[in-house]
Formats: C-alpha cells, sequence, structure tokens
C-alpha cells in the first residue's frame, strides 16, 4: 500500500476513477435493500411474537414507539456527520472523527465481525426454513445445509453485479412481504380483533406490567440493518442528501409498521392472551392470525413469502459486509485489491467473493461442529451481532458530540448537541439492558459471558492493531483511515 505514494498524478487519477463504484442508487434503492435487511415478515412471524412472550404483557407497540424515538434521535446525529464525513464507511469513520483513529480502527473491527457473523447466522436459518417448506408442500427431506449453500451461490452470483440488480430482486421481495403484513393487519382490523379494538397495548402505563426490560430489548433488535444506508454512500446519486432522506425513511417505516403490526396482532388475539398465546408458540401467532382473519390461503403465501423475505435478509447483509471491506480498504485497513471495483459491473466484486468465501468457510465449520442452526448458530451469531450494533451506536453517539464540541459549526444545537445527548442516554439505556439480559438470547450466563468477552475482543484486536502501527510505523499509522 505504501507504493501508492510512487504513483504520479494522472496514474493515481486514473487508478482513483478505477476503484469508484457505480453512483446510481436513489433513496428507494437504498430504502429498500436496509429495510429488506431488517426482513419486516420475519420480525412480524418472530420477533414482535417474542416482544409479547418475554415482556408478560400486550404492550409491544409502545416498545417499538420507544425504539422508534431513540433510533431517530440517534439518526439526527448519525445524517449529520455524513455532512462532514464523506466515507461510506459509517460506523467507524464517525468514530475516528470524533475520538480519533485507534478507537475508529476498533470499531471498524467490531463492525466487520458484527455484520459478517449475522450474515452468516441468517444464512443458516435461511436453510432450515427452506428444508422445513419443501418438507412440508413436496414431502421431500433434504438436509438444510444444502439450501445454506444454494442460498450462498445465487447471493454471491447476485453480489458481484452492479448493486442495481440486487436493489430490484429486494424490492420485490419487500413489496410483497409488506402487502402481506399489510392484508392481515387490515382484515384484523376490519373484522373487529377477537373481543373488539382497543388501545390497551398502546397505553405507556401498561408497558410497565410484567417485564417490561426484555420487551424493549427485542423491540430494538427488530430494527437492526437499518443503520446501514451511510455503507452505500460511495453508490448512492446524491450522498449528501440520500443518506439522512434514506435513514429517515427507513427507521419512520420500520417503526410505524411495527407498532401498527403489533397492535393488530395483540387486538387479533386479544390483549389478554397475546402474551401467553406468543409464548406458547411464538412462530404460529402471525400464521394462525393469518388464516383465522385472512383465509386459509394465506397461511402459505405467508410461509413462502417468509422465506423469501429471510434470503432477501441474506442478500442484503452480503451488500453490506461488501462494502465495509471495499470501504476499509481505502481507508487502508485492508489489503488495496479489496478497494477496487468491477471495470464492467462497477461494483466491489472482488470483495464480494471475499465475503462469500469468508461465510463458507465460518458456515462451513460451525456446521460440520454438529452445531444446531437456529438454537445455537443463528441465536448466538445474530446475538452477538446484535451487541456489537449497539457498542457501535454508543460510540458514534459520543463520537457526534465531542466532534461538534471540537468543530463548531452554524449546524442547529438540535442536531449536533441535544439529539445526541439524548440519543447517547438512550441507547446507553438499552446497552445496559442488553448486557443484563443477554442470557435471554443466549440461553445462559455462561453463553452470554463468551459473546461480551468476543465483542470486547473484536473491538480489541482492530485498536491494538492501529496502537501497534503508530509505535512501530508511524508513516504507515498517518495514512490510515485517511
Amino acid at each position: 500500500m505504501a507504493g501508492n505514494n510512487d504513483l504520479s498524478a494522472a496514474e493515481a487519477g486514473t487508478r482513483e476513477a478505477d476503484t469508484l463504484p457505480h453512483r446510481g442508487l436513489g433513496v428507494g434503492s437504498i430504502v429498500c435493500m436496509v429495510i429488506a435487511a431488517v426482513a419486516p415478515l420475519g420480525a412480524a412471524s418472530v420477533v414482535l411474537p417474542t416482544v409479547f412472550s418475554v415482556s408478560g404483557n400486550a404492550s409491544a407497540p409502545v416498545y417499538f414507539v420507544g425504539a422508534t424515538v431513540i433510533l431517530s434521535l440517534f439518526a439526527v446525529g448519525y445524517t449529520l456527520m455524513s455532512r462532514y464525513v464523506p466515507n461510506a464507511g459509517a460506523f467507524y469513520a464517525y468514530v475516528k472523527a470524533g475520538l480519533g483513529k485507534i478507537p475508529a480502527a476498533g470499531t471498524a473491527s467490531l463492525a466487520l465481525a458484527s455484520y459478517t457473523v449475522m450474515l452468516v447466522g441468517l444464512i443458516a436459518y435461511l436453510g432450515v426454513a427452506v428444508a422445513a417448506l419443501v418438507q412440508a408442500d413436496l414431502g421431500v427431506t433434504i438436509s438444510w445445509w444444502v439450501f445454506s449453500l444454494v442460498a450462498v451461490a445465487v447471493v454471491a452470483c447476485l453480489g458481484y453485479r452492479d448493486i442495481d440488480v440486487s436493489a430490484k430482486v429486494l424490492g420485490l421481495f419487500l413489496i410483497l412481504e409488506v402487502l402481506v403484513i399489510v392484508v392481515v393487519d387490515a382484515a384484523i382490523t376490519v373484522h373487529g380483533g377477537k373481543a373488539g379494538l382497543s388501545a390497551t397495548p398502546l397505553n405507556p402505563a401498561r408497558a410497565f406490567d410484567g417485564a417490561p426490560g426484555p420487551g424493549l430489548m427485542f423491540a430494538f433488535f427488530a430494527f437492526f440493518g437499518f443503520e446501514a444506508t451511510a455503507v452505500f454512500r460511495s453508490e448512492a446519486r446524491d450522498p449528501n442528501r440520500t443518506i439522512p432522506r434514506a435513514t429517515y425513511i427507513a427507521v419512520l417505516f420500520i417503526g410505524v409498521l411495527y407498532a401498527f403490526t403489533s397492535w393488530a396482532q395483540a387486538v387479533g388475539t386479544g390483549t389478554e392472551h397475546v402474551a401467553a398465546t406468543a409464548a406458547a408458540d411464538p412462530a404460529k401467532l402471525m400464521t394462525d392470525l393469518a388464516a383465522h382473519y385472512g383465509g386459509a390461503v394465506l397461511r402459505p403465501i405467508i410461509q413462502i413469502l417468509l422465506v423469501t423475505s429471510i434470503f432477501a435478509c441474506v442478500l442484503s447483509f452480503h451488500n453490506v459486509v461488501t462494502r465495509y471491506q471495499f470501504s476499509l480498504a481505502r481507508a487502508r485497513l485492508l489489503p488495496a485489491w479489496l478497494g477496487r471495483a468491477h471495470a464492467k459491473h462497477r461494483a466491489p466484486s472482488q470483495a464480494s467473493l471475499v465475503v462469500t468465501l469468508t461465510t463458507v468457510v465460518i458456515f462451513g465449520s460451525l456446521t460440520l461442529a454438529g452445531l444446531d442452526p437456529v438454537t445455537e448458530i443463528y441465536t448466538w451469531l445474530s446475538g452477538s451481532a446484535t451487541l456489537g450494533i449497539i457498542v457501535m451506536m454508543v460510540l458514534t453517539s459520543l463520537s457526534v458530540i465531542v466532534f461538534h464540541r471540537r468543530n463548531r459549526h452554524d449546524d442547529p444545537m438540535w442536531n449536533s448537541t441535544i439529539a445526541p445527548i439524548l440519543s447517547l442516554a438512550g441507547l446507553g439505556m438499552v446497552l445496559l439492558l442488553v448486557i443484563a439480559k443477554f442470557p435471554l438470547v443466549v440461553s445462559g450466563a455462561a453463553g452470554a459471558i463468551w459473546v461480551e468477552v468476543a465483542v470486547v475482543a473484536c473491538f480489541a484486536a482492530g485498536a491494538g492493531a492501529a496502537a501497534v502501527t503508530k509505535a512501530r510505523r508511524p508513516e504507515a499509522y498517518a495514512q490510515m483511515l485517511s
């Protein structure tokens, strides 16, 4: 990488043009990709019932509204930073601007690890979902990991090409799954629910019944993926306008959809019974409501779209990890060849191939070790990723505050200081809550400790490597993250 300094100005300009991906993404395309990463139908079928189950009350809509408020506050400072840090690295780039290179390198390491393990966990879950669907509909039993590997191959082909191809695939799947959610919600509303429409699930006072902490924690889990808007900056047509708009739209869309859907699920099941019903079998709540209020034909449709929803989520996270590698290479934290765009597709195709190889190796190792694809691979890895993302959000909120204290701009006080402080307080509370309740996610205190140690180790590895570079190779450190 040091040899790049020997390039002539003309050669450097040519090389820069060759490394830039195609700038063709608008607000709609980016919103589709990040909302697809959230997997709305998957969340409505799994996460929302889990919120009812673990909280022991019908107040899931209140928890989703609370999560929307906190994440909207986070988005204020997050999107403001994109104006001053024109970098697709998002979390680590913003941490560097506020806290310096060493914490930024730790954040970069944690981001890459978090999104990679999330991708692997989703691949395992997808394989199980497809295997179950094939067995139920065709009576054919095929090992789940076969479908996982097929999905990896399809995603590899899409990820290698222009991002517009992935955006179109994700957009189609997203429209279908959101449409079926809205149809079920509307059917419940029109029928008046089980005992009439009720505002009980919307009463903030009732949200403190039962166990509100775990309920809020799982409500936050349903949002993660929206923050990836900034990693598509290099491919956005007008990044200074596109990224903020896409971020706000994603947060508000997810929040409104989940709040309304959880309200519909509560009144459709009965506000006094929804927690117990969800606890008995969370996976059946959505399909049972769809069949009861919308007709039996909706059950198989939801089962099929649930698979496409998870596939869309896998494709979206593959694209996110690819763009993190691309950005880290351009920041001189990874080999330079990962930061080059394909000459024809104008996409970070080499980084995409590395992501595919990495996920296959990790997935294959865990599968050969005999781990259960859902209760161990998916649960442990997605839980680890979620904890890592919350840590990065806390660091980013702190960085926004520090950056604007050091660099006086004409930005409104609300954007530069008040909203980030409120965001830091809210996310800090959520982080403490998640750490305290993490044994619920990974089925035991021992597993929680191992995951928390792994998160710290990932951050420490990146920060430590940067510190060593600073001490031993100051010239290389000066170029890092520049």
